[in-house]
């Protein structure tokens, strides 16, 4: 199982996660209070400015404050630095 660091020390599991998207448009942001309303939203983002919305396959929505590309960049897979030997 991959864990993916969302920012502040919040980890979410990569193979549950459905889509990273921004929280700028109108149908995302009544997903985000639809979530609210029904108790599943997760607000990671200590207090700052929402700027990724993620999407887990169990309907949760959570939201963090760094970058969707950001996120997106952490679930690629790391090169190695034994190709430097």
């Amino acid at each position: 199982m991959k864990l993916i660091n969302i920012g502040f020390g919040n980890i979410v599991s990569a193979g549950r996660v459905v889509a990273i998207v921004s929280p700028e448009s109108a149908p995302i942001k009544r997903i985000i209070q639809d979530s609210r309303d029904t108790g599943r939203l997760v607000d990671a983002t200590y207090g700052r400015r929402t700027r990724a919305v993620i999407m887990m396959d169990s309907g949760h929505v959570i939201l963090s404050a760094i970058q969707p590309e950001t996120v997106a960049h952490r679930f690629l897979p790391r090169e190695s630095d034994d190709d430097d030997e």
